[in-house]
């Protein structure tokens, strides 16, 4: 084949684009239509929690307009990592939205359900097998952190899509995925070759974020035999050189080399093109398969439980000695706790001010901030909520009424925007699995459900 037009609605399910910019797509005549649903981006509490990342609201919405642009073409609807974190309870989330749609707007098709979530059993055997290693800065995996985990998922690569296709389905909705490979899946399938297969993916995983300006909107990459050429369906965007390269760089330890399921994506060579004032065109990517095919595992365990408070002052002499403010509010919180009988291993106490060090921490070269105000936002965490609710109730007293030298308020002098003030956020949980499984058949962990809607 020739040419396969792939088209992008948004860079997330969920996060919504213009119904023009569709119709935009859908004049074009795409041969699929995609979205990449999910990410560890939002961090471990989604995999964690089972919780989808985006609202039923939002997720319903953008179903909606793909479903029915996609059964009145007559095209495939893909999407992967459903629901944020790809496991069993989010990709389930998902299906029902797409079967609630398909009975109240008269569609029928063909689903499949592509679930990425392991069992554990089969991880183990992994491991027994030496054939799960650990990734950089990742202590080796062991049966303790396999069974403290709350889900395990493996990211898929594009052929459980493929075989899906084979299959007869119009639908899928996948688990965990690498984000491009549903796209490389439709256009490698379309006998296109791998690397601008895998290209195009990597440029359509975030919808119109390789166009100028911005934004979450729909892209139209059509994979040739020796590259692709991507442009936005909104006239207001445009994609450049510049935009595309610079998206190219994206989510990458290494600038050129891109490790997927399977293989390297290595753009090392690749050129970029103005074929007109809104569309390029990209060639010499490579790809080179791996000798043996790997998926990355992804675990998260829960960590405890959280409570938060935040407050702000424009105290200017407790601006001027801030450190030594907040050494005393811990020292007190100590003591106090202890007091009730929760000691100070029993829980983590952290301040991030904002105006002064709050994304940088230790590493902020600013340490003279000119701030005439700062936000503080307290975090307790510890293993129950009672606890963390208690000892964040000792902070916020002690943050409002600590003594300081030259103090002239005698009272709080705190700004609290909430009430109440403390707000229990419940479980917490931390990336506890971020290793590499060898695969003897890139099909085998995916399991592929069929079901007529």
């Amino acid at each position: 084949m020739g040419t396969y037009r792939l088209l992008s609605t948004s860079g997330l399910l969920g996060y919504g684009f213009p119904e023009t910019s569709l119709k935009a797509g859908m004049s074009r005549a795409p041969d699929m239509i995609g979205v990449d649903g999910g990410s560890t981006d939002p961090g471990p509490h989604y995999l964690g929690s089972g919780k989808c990342l985006n609202s039923r609201m939002a997720m319903k919405r953008d179903l909606r307009l793909m479903l029915g642009a996609a059964r009145s073409a007559g095209i495939p609807l893909v999407i992967g990592s459903c629901g944020g974190a790809g496991g069993d309870p989010h990709l389930e989330a998902v299906a029902d939205i797409v079967r609630e749609v398909a009975r109240e707007d008269g569609h029928r098709f063909r689903l499949a359900v592509i679930r990425a979530e392991q069992d554990k059993a089969w991880v183990r055997d992994r491991m027994r097998e030496g054939k799960v290693r650990h990734l950089r800065n990742s202590p080796p995996l062991d049966d303790g952190v396999v069974d403290r985990a709350e889900r395990i998922v493996a990211m898929m690569g594009p052929e459980p899509f493929a075989q899906a296709l084979d299959d007869g389905a119009q639908v899928i909705l996948a688990g965990r995925s690498s984000d491009p490979a549903p796209w490389a899946a439709c256009a490698t399938r379309a006998q296109l070759p791998p690397a601008p297969a895998w290209y195009g993916g990597k440029m359509l995983e975030c919808g119109a974020t390789a166009a100028w300006p911005k934004g979450h909107d729909c892209l139209l990459a059509d994979v040739v035999d020796d590259g692709i050429v991507v442009e936005p369906t909104n006239p207001e965007r445009r994609c450049t050189p510049m935009s595309v390269a610079n998206h190219s760089l994206h989510e990458n330890a290494s600038p050129v080399i891109h490790q997927e399921p399977g293989g390297v994506l290595d753009t090392t060579r690749c050129r970029f093109e103005a074929v007109n004032d809104h569309a390029v065109r990209g060639s010499g990517m490579e790809w080179r398969p791996d000798d043996v095919y790997t998926v990355k595992l992804e675990g998260a365990e829960r960590a405890g439980y959280r409570a938060v408070m935040f407050c702000g002052t424009r105290d200017p002499g407790l601006i001027g000695q801030f450190d030594s403010y907040l050494a005393s509010v811990r020292e007190n919180v100590e003591l106090k706790a202890d007091a009730f009988g929760v000691p100070a291993d029993a829980y983590t106490l952290t301040f991030r001010v904002y105006g002064k060090d709050a994304v940088m921490g230790r590493r902020e070269p600013v340490t003279d901030t000119p701030a005439h105000e700062l936000g503080i936002l307290v975090e307790v965490i510890a293993s129950d909520q009672e606890t963390a609710n208690a000892v964040l109730a000792i902070a916020r007293t002690n943050v409002l009424h600590v003594d300081f030298p030259g103090r002239l308020c005698k009272e709080g002098n705190m700004a609290f925007p909430f009430s109440p003030s403390d707000i229990p956020c419940g479980p917490v949980y931390r990336f506890s699995v971020f290793h590499v499984a060898e695969l003897d058949d890139p099909l085998a962990p995916f399991r592929i459900e069929h079901e007529a809607v």
